[in-house]
């Protein structure tokens, strides 16, 4: 009889824990996600506010080179006769080297900015939103559903 009830305690406590595990287990996952997305989100971010300034940097990189093509041209134009051709050939020069630089910078950076989106979309609707890149583009967004608009009436 006492050998029964020692039984009986061992298989009501080994339930007992068995369920305690099950229930708490789901509970310590779920808190965990939550900061794991919040950790993630974070250094989300982070990129964002990153590729943001990599966005103005360009944008005033642009700006000082346009400044001194300016002088370029200042120079060839009161450059005297016999100098001008050697003056044009070193602008144009200056320009291409400019714009090839330009160029492959670009599209570097549209390449880091679309795996950048990409990792937004799979992320959700709420973490594009969030995305200072994405926050200047508003009027974009309402230029692109009236664009989409248009096309659909287009087709009917």
């Amino acid at each position: 009889m006492k050998n029964q009830t020692h039984t009986n305690l061992l298989i009501r406590s080994s339930l007992a824990l068995a369920m305690t595990l099950a229930i708490w287990s789901p509970i310590q996952s779920q808190s965990a996600e939550p900061a794991e997305a919040k950790k993630m989100e974070s250094k989300m971010m982070e990129g964002c506010e990153k590729m943001k300034e990599q966005k103005e940097k360009m944008k005033a990189d642009m700006k000082a080179q346009n400044a001194e093509l300016t002088e370029h041209v200042a120079k060839m134009n009161s450059a005297p006769a016999d100098k001008k051709v050697d003056v044009v050939a070193a602008l144009i020069t200056h320009m291409v080297e400019q714009r090839i630089a330009m160029d492959a910078r670009k599209a570097k950076m549209e390449e880091e900015m679309m795996k950048h989106m990409m990792k937004h979309m799979e992320m959700g609707k709420e973490s594009m939103s969030q995305c200072p890149m994405m926050k200047g583009m508003k009027g974009m967004d309402e230029k692109s559903a009236d664009a989409h608009k248009e096309h659909q009436d287009a087709q009917k």
